[in-house]
């Protein structure tokens, strides 16, 4: 793979679960779309150690410098120079749906015959769904947490460690292949969790409220999911983000 440097500038629609990274400690994997309609995968993007002028959000612009990975060899994926990251704006409302409608794929094996590894489709049927997990699951799930914050640079700040939802949240739907079960990696679903049960004060509020949210609200305005593939398992595919987006009644092929 090439060492030059590219430069590139994203709508970030996907920030994922933090995993753990042998050589990087806490990293998230991220994705977006060019203004050209070009998915791209930023990874490692070490999130919590980004400045305050460098840490995004979804629908923010963002530019940064990269390279070819070296052994991630999708087309999409983008090997970034944290030091790089600028945010520059954020993708109107007004202009998501006009713009990602055009990028809709109508299933995830169309999105996978076509050599995508990262795809947005139109989900049909949706049922949000969540499962309590097991105690030894939950303690693993802490280890690995804690693992990736104490591992870091000399210069870097130590992090806390990231306390896991005590929930998986799935959802099943169907696209024009057939229908699917998927686990959602979306890092922004079990945020979504733990500000609920703030706010509401029990679990299972919280839940009720995702639940109206993803089962209800999103289904009737309009919703995007936004699906990879894994580097080492590229016929397995993932649902990385749920996106509110209108309903358009436009779509075109990747």
């Amino acid at each position: 793979m090439s060492d030059r440097l590219q430069s590139c500038r994203v709508s970030i629609l996907v920030k994922a679960l933090p995993q753990r990274s042998i050589n990087h400690g806490e990293t998230v994997c991220c994705a977006g779309v060019t203004s050209e309609g070009k998915f791209k995968r930023l990874f490692p993007v070490r999130f919590r150690h980004l400045s305050d002028q460098a840490s995004f959000s979804r629908w923010d612009w963002v530019s940064f410098n990269y390279r070819s990975p070296t052994r991630d060899r999708r087309e999409e994926s983008c090997h970034v120079m944290e030091d790089s990251i600028v945010v520059k704006g954020s993708m109107s409302v007004k202009d998501r749906a006009p713009f990602l409608s055009g990028l809709v794929s109508p299933s995830v094996s169309h999105a996978a015959s076509t050599g995508k590894s990262l795809a947005l489709i139109r989900p049909k049927n949706t049922e949000f769904y969540y499962r309590r997990k097991t105690q030894k699951d939950l303690e693993d799930e802490r280890r690995t947490y804690a693992e990736a914050a104490r591992q870091g640079s000399f210069f870097d700040e130590q992090l806390k460690a990231l306390e896991p939802s005590p929930f998986e949240f799935r959802f099943k739907f169907s696209d024009d292949a057939g229908p699917h079960d998927y686990a959602n990696g979306d890092w922004e679903a079990h945020a979504m969790f733990f500000h609920g049960r703030r706010r509401e004060g029990t679990d299972q509020a919280a839940l009720d409220w995702m639940s109206k949210t993803f089962n209800e609200e999103y289904p009737r305005k309009g919703m995007m999911f936004c699906v990879g593939n894994m580097a080492a398992r590229p016929h397995t595919w993932q649902l990385l983000g749920v996106l509110r987006v209108d309903e358009t009644g436009q779509s075109s092929l990747l």
